[in-house]
């Protein structure tokens, strides 16, 4: 299961979705959550999957990747789904004591599993196709008009690509100290809740001690390289927007408002 965990990491490319700028992207993929949250009929849905469906054929991602990135997620999905199918009012298609499924239920439960599904795999996109050194440059580059009231703009975007970037990491030391506990005997998968917390002890503890480590190593090794900030700081590639970045950008834009206006003339799920 915490293999099945990609986010945080960057699949190195050289398609049209890896070439265009990441503030574009980052500012795309705002725009894609928003549009997600608006739309509510299964045309704009539709609309929705293809966008994705060719961006990631485009970027080359492998679909098992991505496919293999929701499984974390199915717990959510289902325990969502289950809700909203039972605890929803509306005409009533099946009853079974206290049990009822209803029609306006299973609307909302297909809206909102698509929902999560599209907003996974599209914010996924981001860190798939965008290196952290450039996805920190964008975030700056975006921040920086709060650096009029002295806003720590730079180590603000530091600290979230370097929190990023270690989520992989960090999951792949859980996956290495639970196979290291087992081998010693410890029982995590059998047991009561408490029992299953208590086992979790064995695993939290080398964990913190393990990523304090690697904090200290890695601001060490900043320090070694006379890292002092984003003050006077230069970059050997410098973002620069292309007529290729502006044109996908309104092509994007003028899809998701498509999607948008789509509520006015097609009748909503739910």
């Amino acid at each position: 299961m915490l293999k099945d965990i990609s986010i945080g990491q960057f699949f190195p490319g050289k398609s049209i979705v890896h070439r265009l700028d990441p503030r574009i992207k980052i500012l795309l993929v705002f725009g894609f959550i928003i549009t997600l949250f608006i739309v509510r009929n299964l045309v704009s849905f539709g609309l929705i999957i293809l966008f994705l469906t060719v961006t990631v054929f485009t970027a080359k991602i492998p679909v098992k990747t991505v496919l293999k990135s929701l499984k974390p997620i199915l717990p959510l999905i289902l325990f969502t789904a289950i809700l909203n199918i039972f605890f929803i009012d509306g005409h009533v298609l099946f009853r079974w004591g206290w049990i009822r499924i209803t029609e306006d239920g299973i609307r909302l439960a297909v809206l909102m599993i698509i929902r999560i599904v599209c907003l996974i795999i599209g914010a996924s996109l981001l860190t798939y196709t965008t290196s952290p050194i450039a996805l920190t440059d964008a975030i700056e580059r975006l921040l920086s008009p709060l650096k009029k009231i002295h806003f720590p703009v730079h180590e603000m975007a530091m600290m979230m690509t370097i929190a990023l970037r270690f989520i992989p990491t960090l999951i792949e030391e859980t996956d290495k100290i639970m196979s290291a506990q087992k081998a010693r005997g410890a029982d995590l998968e059998t047991g009561g809740l408490m029992k299953r917390a208590k086992a979790l002890v064995p695993i939290l503890i080398p964990l913190f001690v393990s990523a304090f480590r690697r904090a200290e190593e890695l601001a060490l090794a900043m320090e070694c390289r006379c890292y002092r900030g984003g003050e006077g700081r230069t970059r050997m590639k410098q973002l620069k927007l292309t007529v290729s970045d502006w044109v996908i950008a309104v092509f994007v834009t003028a899809f998701y408002i498509v999607g948008i206006l789509m509520n006015l003339w097609i009748p909503a799920l739910f």
